[in-house]
């Protein structure tokens, strides 16, 4: 399994990407795939991924860098990002290693988990989100390598 590094050019993280999303509100979020990988999405829809460091769901950023670095075992240019509007719903905040509800969080009423910049759970140091129902996720946008910016956005 590869894991992530900081070894992406040094950008500053998205502003919105800071913040502790607010519950039930929708926001505009990014998921790094493969070219191969955002055909399937836009034809089939987003599947669950079946494990990860929060367990089960669909993971995302609101800070596009950290989307733009996945997949990480792939080059560049056979990369793609997805922009996508998620409505959050019940969102649990986890913010450290040992969490109780690391990967259980769904079993207890939450639909999405927030990994916090900078509080130890990724490398990177940055945001990251795992929504368990790929049905509060709508595609809005597909961004290219050479296309990626730092354009935050919140609806």
């Amino acid at each position: 399994m590869t894991t992530e590094t900081d070894s992406g050019p040094a950008v500053p993280p998205c502003l919105e990407s800071c913040t502790a999303p607010e519950e039930g509100k929708d926001y505009i979020m990014y998921h790094g795939t493969s070219i191969k990988a955002a055909m399937n999405i836009f034809s089939e829809g987003f599947l669950q991924s079946e494990d990860g460091m929060l367990g089960c769901g669909v993971y995302l950023s609101r800070d596009l860098q950290k989307a733009s670095r996945y997949p990480l075992d792939l080059p560049e240019k056979e990369r793609v990002v997805l922009k996508v509007k998620v409505n959050v719903g019940r969102v649990k905040i986890v913010d450290h290693q040992d969490h109780t509800l690391k990967k259980t969080w769904h079993d207890h009423g939450y639909d999405t988990a927030w990994c916090p910049p900078n509080c130890g759970m990724v490398s990177s140091g940055l945001e990251e989100d795992c929504v368990w129902d790929p049905k509060q996720i709508t595609v809005v946008d597909m961004i290219l390598s050479k296309e990626l910016d730092q354009t935050c956005v919140i609806l």
